[in-house]
């Protein structure tokens, strides 16, 4: 579940390998000023509902950006899972079968970022980042109203990651960062009205999440934590994606394009250390979009 970095790609002069001709032609000259455009990452769509998903099979490592289109009526993300240690999905899904609620995750699944929830009934998000190759899972762990885990009801699907093949991606340019922590977000510079890159990279030892909402009016982040943990009557707020667990050393990106108005910032992953979710140990953050 870690990111990895690709470098734009460049074409390299021609003129130097031409030993004795200090006088290129016109085209070797143009060669060696111009710079390969750079590659976009591959569009993978992933349709969520209650309680499924539809998404391709396999996909080519490298940089690539999941878009999640939730047409469910309830919340969902995308949750990737990197299985190691020779592990396959038939493991995982015997493995979910036997785990009691108390038990940790078996130490051969690994956390990946995907898009976070946005709002239901066709809504979307999107991030973009570089995956490895190897065997993953989708799933959902956002609870319904049951307190049940989406991928509980089956809501977990395969995927394959093979190596790529032709021209390495680049990953997009950022204009603003979010760098995690326990228990915090560092933002820098402020997130003003408008489109905006987010780079968002975890720092701690422990998975994160970045759950994004707009603030209902006279709503606050502490109203929405508050919310979540019975989900019953309107939530004060609206969803509008992030990313979902991301591991140590993780690096994914992320397009925005607010509005003015109050924001939060949230991660409702269980702890480490006593199983409360982050919001407990104060990973919420408001601010205002101007």
């Amino acid at each position: 579940m870690r990111s990895r970095f690709l470098a734009f790609a460049s074409l390299c002069s021609f003129a130097a390998c031409k030993g004795g001709d200090a006088t290129p032609n016109a085209d070797t000259s143009a060669a060696a000023t111009t710079a390969a455009a750079p590659v976009a990452p591959t569009v993978v769509t992933i349709s969520a509902k209650d309680f499924s998903y539809e998404a391709p099979d396999t996909i080519q490592a490298g940089a690539v950006t999941l878009r999640l289109v939730n047409n469910g009526a309830e919340l969902h993300h995308v949750q990737l899972l990197k299985l190691s240690d020779g592990k396959s999905y038939a493991d995982l899904v015997a493995g979910f079968k036997a785990m009691k609620p108390t038990d940790a995750p078996p130490p051969w699944i690994h956390d990946v970022a995907g898009p976070n929830s946005p709002l239901p009934g066709g809504g979307n998000s999107q991030v973009t980042e570089s995956l490895e190759p190897g065997d993953y899972a989708i799933v959902c762990l956002i609870p319904g109203t049951d307190h049940v885990p989406h991928m509980m009801k089956g809501m977990m699907k395969s995927l394959t990651v093979v190596p790529a093949t032709g021209a390495a991606a680049s990953l997009p340019t950022a204009d603003i960062t979010v760098s995690m922590s326990d228990y915090a977000w560092s933002v820098t510079p402020e997130i003003t009205a408008g489109k905006h890159i987010i780079k968002i990279e975890n720092t701690a030892a422990q998975s994160h999440e970045m759950f994004i909402a707009a603030l209902a009016p006279g709503k606050t982040a502490a109203d929405l934590a508050a919310w979540a943990e019975h989900m019953t009557g309107p939530p004060p707020a609206k969803p509008i994606g992030g990313i979902s667990g991301m591991a140590k050393g993780g690096v994914a990106y992320i397009p925005v394009d607010l509005a003015p108005g109050e924001y939060g910032l949230f991660c409702f992953l269980p702890d480490a250390k006593d199983g409360k979710p982050h919001v407990a140990h104060g990973m919420l953050k408001q601010f205002t979009v101007k």
